[in-house]
């Protein structure tokens, strides 16, 4: 007799359940990522885990989460090669609880950014003339400043966020070349947000911001009173 499947425990089902690109139509066969196979995306790539904290997570064998990642990768380059309709749905899993002390981002130590003014998310990180950065360990702000840029702009801004030991920045529009920039330095990004600086930061901690990774910024040299353009919100986690 065969084995029985063990169930995988998952802790969030995804916000979005079908993604198509312009040549995908109603009718085109389409990716199926399992709800399993995302949390291994979730877990790994989105917050970080490693294999082992992601099969903790999941209370399954590191060798189970191996080949639901490498499963779940092939489909994301696919759908993104390809331009193959996508949909997570189905699988064998529970719902449960994130685990505490796992590893999870907003339960490590790290750095967190925001391109700041008078209290609220600057809109052009390019242009902006101070940051205020967060400490933050077990997913509560320890302390936080404000650093000026000293006038520094757009691509040198990357390096002076990794100087101050920054690995993740909420900011409003930005442009590409600094998005780059940004990755090259291992920085995760999280632009498109706006309102209170404070707020937007325990949004991010508690899995709830509202950001657009879309965002754009366009308008260097057009003076101040304009608008970094966004394409519709994301809530992360």
């Amino acid at each position: 007799m065969a084995r029985p499947s063990k169930c995988k425990r998952v802790c969030r089902l995804p916000i979005h359940q079908e993604f198509r690109t312009c040549r995908a139509m109603t009718g085109d066969n389409q990716l199926i990522l399992s709800v399993e196979e995302f949390e291994t995306i979730r877990l790994i790539d989105y917050l970080g885990m490693t294999q082992q904290e992601c099969a903790d997570q999941m209370q399954v064998g590191r060798v189970t989460v191996q080949m639901l990642y490498t499963a779940a990768r092939k489909k994301l380059a696919r759908f993104l090669v390809e331009g193959t309709a996508l949909s997570i749905q189905g699988g064998n899993y529970e719902l449960g609880k994130e685990q505490e002390n796992s590893g999870m981002k907003g339960e490590r130590e790290m750095k967190i950014a925001v391109t700041y003014a008078n209290g609220q998310v600057f809109q052009h990180f390019g242009h902006t003339e101070e940051f205020k950065i967060y400490e933050v360990e077990n997913g509560k702000i320890i302390s936080s400043e404000v650093v000026n840029t000293n006038g520094q702009g757009h691509g040198a801004l990357s390096g002076f966020l990794k100087a101050h030991g920054v690995d993740t920045l909420i900011c409003g529009g930005i442009g590409g070349g600094a998005r780059n920039a940004l990755a090259e330095a291992g920085i995760q990004l999280f632009p498109g947000a706006a309102g209170n600086a404070d707020e937007q930061v325990a949004s991010y901690l508690a899995g709830s911001l509202n950001y657009d990774p879309n965002t754009q910024c366009n308008h260097h040299g057009h003076g101040e009173g304009h608008t970094c353009g966004s394409h519709g919100n994301h809530v992360c986690g």
